[in-house]
Parts: C-alpha cells; sequence; structure tokens
C-alpha cells in the first residue's frame, strides 16, 4: 500500500503482484522459480533453501541476468548465510505466501475500483533481463505500470535482476534525479 500524500515512489525489478500472476506463464515458472516454490505451504520451501542456501544463491547470482564475478565472495557468502538461517527464509517464505493470496486478491480489487497511483513513479529494471523480455508485448514494464499510474518514468540498467549491485552509481543518479525533481 502507497501512503496517502506520498509524492513520489520507485520500483526496482518490480512488476504489480497481480500482473505477474496474471501473466504467468512458463517463463515465470521455469525463470523465477521463488514465485511458485516459496509460496507453497511451510514447511517444504523453507527445508529446501535452508538445505541448499549456497545452490539458491549461486542459481539466482547467476540465471537472473546478473554476472556472477560481479559479488565479491564476502557478498555471496552473507546471502548464504541469510538463507541457512531458518527465520530468515520463513520471512521470505511468507512474503511469497502473501503475494499468491493477499497481493493478488488487493491489486483485483484495486483494478476492479480502477484505483490508480497518483504519486511520481520511477520503474527501474535490468536491461535485458526478464522484466525487458517477457513483457514486452505490454510495452514492457513502463506499459504496465502506466496501467496503474498517472505519471510514470523508467528504464532498464545494464546489470540483471541484481543491477543496483552491479550498477549502484548509475542507479543512484537515477533516484537522485527522480527524487529531486
Amino acid at each position: 500500500m502507497i501512503a496517502a500524500g506520498a509524492s513520489h515512489i520507485v520500483w526496482l525489478s518490480i512488476i504489480l503482484t497481480g500482473e505477474v500472476f496474471e501473466r504467468a506463464d512458463m517463463r515465470l515458472a521455469l525463470g523465477y522459480w521463488p514465485w511458485s516454490l516459496l509460496a507453497q505451504p511451510e514447511p517444504l520451501p523453507e527445508r529446501m533453501i535452508t538445505a541448499s542456501a549456497d545452490a539458491v544463491v549461486d542459481n539466482a547470482l547467476t540465471r537472473w541476468g546478473s554476472n556472477r564475478n560481479r559479488f565479491p565472495t564476502d557478498v555471496r557468502s552473507a546471502y548464504v548465510a541469510a538463507l541457512r538461517d531458518p527465520a530468515t527464509v520463513h520471512a521470505i517464505c511468507e512474503e511469497y505466501r502473501a503475494a499468491a493470496t493477499l497481493d493478488f486478491a488487493q491489486d483485483m480489487n484495486d483494478r476492479k475500483m480502477n484505483r490508480r497511483i497518483a504519486c511520481s513513479t520511477l520503474a527501474l529494471w535490468g536491461k535485458g533481463g526478464p522484466l525487458d523480455r517477457w513483457y514486452a508485448d505490454a510495452g514492457g514494464p513502463l506499459g504496465i505500470w502506466r496501467d496503474w499510474a498517472n505519471d510514470v518514468t523508467g528504464h532498464p540498467i545494464e546489470g540483471g535482476h541484481f543491477f543496483p549491485e552491479h550498477n549502484p552509481r548509475e542507479t543512484a543518479v537515477k533516484l537522485r534525479a527522480f527524487f529531486s525533481a
């Protein structure tokens, strides 16, 4: 939910949950497996993730459009350590469970009620990554966000799903420009 009176909002590699699930196909199921796996009832996803934290991190860092070599060993290790913590993994899974239930229902209700985001909206995503390719028929991420918001700008940035980590300077420049406008 966006706070009443908000003047700006930024989405980093995000498409609304309702849009994601309504457009879900084999590309999403195989390419972004967390959407389907992590939404499953506990304890299955929690047990799988904590038991295979290294494999999960390696998959995300190499298969989601990012260059794994751009992640220093200590950063990768921090991701792995987080995914070995049962409480952290449970919280992550609960987020995906909420997306598949509460968030989806709220998005569908907002669409039915023709609710729109009134504040300035910036969408940034990984150039050449899944969001760039999967939603091309809808005008890409900007096309989707324009169906939901009145004032949308944005573009892709090199680096795949983890573009803020790959291109922190460019990301920061874009965010500063947007928030200072």
